[in-house]
């Protein structure tokens, strides 16, 4: 008698956490050697003979490829994952490097090649091939790759910065599509709301406070039928004074000064803001001023129209003098109590930390909101400084990691002089 045999498809997980496509495992596979095979996955090439695990096919060529990023060798730190004498590692050779770079994208998903991407430029020196413009068409392009590219821009040759800057402007682009349209709404309305008017038209008369406002002005209406009534009486509000939204307007009513520490670890913050600061700097009711600094301080305003020319016109890494940032901000503040300011920075102040407090105390009572972000990217509040981060709390600036996406709920805030929308307050210092 004969046994069918059958092939089953399995669902499995990388040794990157991502699930991958399902593919024709070996028959009737035993759940021990499925087990020892996800462990050689997991432990690498040095872990072959322990496990007595050999690989083929595909399980084969991704450990290949993970194994040249973090086996033993070249670009290996302290604790690392790989303790025998086998060298391993990309080498310098550029086509080496291209092919490397094509088998990731075959073999992991997009989130997963851009974490290796990264961790190839720190672990294996890769930042100086990034000059390459084969290596540049080759990568993932996202935010992380946007800000290294920034940091080598003084050193990138010119027949590589046409195709830095397509790269760069390639994920601009993709943040401006997802970011531009809800944060125009989100202020649109944050400045509506902010312009109240005595005399609205009937469609901006914004009812809740219309009637809070002449609740001394009630009037007991009688019966339908004349008759005195001894139950429920109705009655109505007569409006003698009428509060409306503001509507359009051809100037400006808030004037907007984003101030960017552009040292090395706010890169991503960098990115974004920057993409914001031409948001913001397209719509005709804002003016917008963007700043940013290290131990010197630049204004970029004149090329907010396009947030690829200010990206290229930082320059990451250096020191950082927030105080001398923020004499130059407040000394372009002419309207206080329709001005927001902005400052992103990780609060390593470099220069006199009490004149910056004093400089933040002066602007707030002067009337102009001050918002503190440690942090405007997805990646949560990098190492910052808890002290400088509590004294501006203390001073109803508190500071706190922002998401893209949370952005334009905290600057209709400030817009509105509401409450920030600090995410996990508790846990903010």
């Amino acid at each position: 008698m004969t046994t069918a045999r059958t092939t089953r498809t399995t669902t499995r997980t990388d040794p990157m956490g991502e699930t991958v496509e399902p593919t024709a495992a070996a028959p009737h596979t035993p759940p021990d050697a499925e087990r020892l095979r996800r462990w050689r996955m997991v432990l690498g090439a040095d872990s072959a003979d322990s496990t007595g695990c050999a690989l083929t096919g595909q399980d084969a060529a991704m450990d290949g490829v993970l194994n040249a990023l973090y086996g033993g060798g070249a670009g290996k730190t302290s604790g690392e994952r790989g303790s025998g004498g086998r060298s391993a590692g990309l080498g310098a050779s550029a086509p080496s490097v291209a092919r490397w770079l094509g088998d990731i994208r075959t073999y992991f998903p997009s989130s997963v090649v851009q974490v290796m991407q990264r961790d190839a430029i720190d672990r294996l020196g890769l930042a100086a091939l990034l000059l390459e413009p084969e290596m540049l068409e080759a990568v993932e392009a996202d935010v992380h790759l946007v800000g290294t590219l920034l940091s080598l821009n003084k050193a990138m040759p010119e027949t590589t910065k046409e195709t830095a800057r397509a790269v760069v402007r390639k994920v601009v682009d993709d943040l401006e599509k997802r970011l531009e349209s809800r944060t125009r709404a989100t202020l649109n309305g944050a400045l509506d709301r902010s312009a109240r008017i005595s005399r609205p038209r009937h469609r901006d008369i914004d009812w809740n406070r219309t009637i809070r406002a002449n609740l001394k002005n009630y009037l007991t209406l009688p019966a339908p039928d004349g008759t005195a009534t001894t139950g429920a009486t109705t009655g109505t509000v007569v409006p003698e004074r009428l509060i409306g939204y503001g509507r359009s307007s051809r100037s400006a009513k808030k004037d907007v000064v984003l101030c960017i520490d552009q040292s090395g670890s706010m890169a991503a913050s960098v990115v974004y803001a920057s993409v914001f600061g031409a948001v913001l700097a397209s719509m005709r009711t804002l003016s917008t001023r963007l700043v940013v600094f290290d131990t010197a301080v630049v204004d970029l305003t004149d090329q907010l129209d396009d947030p690829v020319d200010v990206l290229f016109g930082t320059q990451l890494g250096g020191g950082t003098d927030i105080n001398r940032a923020l004499a130059y901000c407040q000394s372009r503040i002419t309207r206080p109590a329709d001005t927001v300011v902005v400052l992103i920075s990780d609060l390593y102040e470099g220069g006199i930390r009490d004149e910056m407090l004093k400089r933040v105390a002066a602007m707030k009572a002067s009337g102009v909101q001050f918002v503190t972000l440690l942090a405007l990217s997805d990646e949560g509040a990098p190492a910052y400084d808890h002290e400088h981060a509590a004294a501006l709390g203390a001073l109803g600036a508190p500071a706190f990691a922002c998401t893209p996406d949370l952005f334009p709920d905290v600057m209709a805030a400030a817009i509105e002089k509401r409450p920030l929308p600090i995410p996990d307050k508790e846990a903010q210092p």
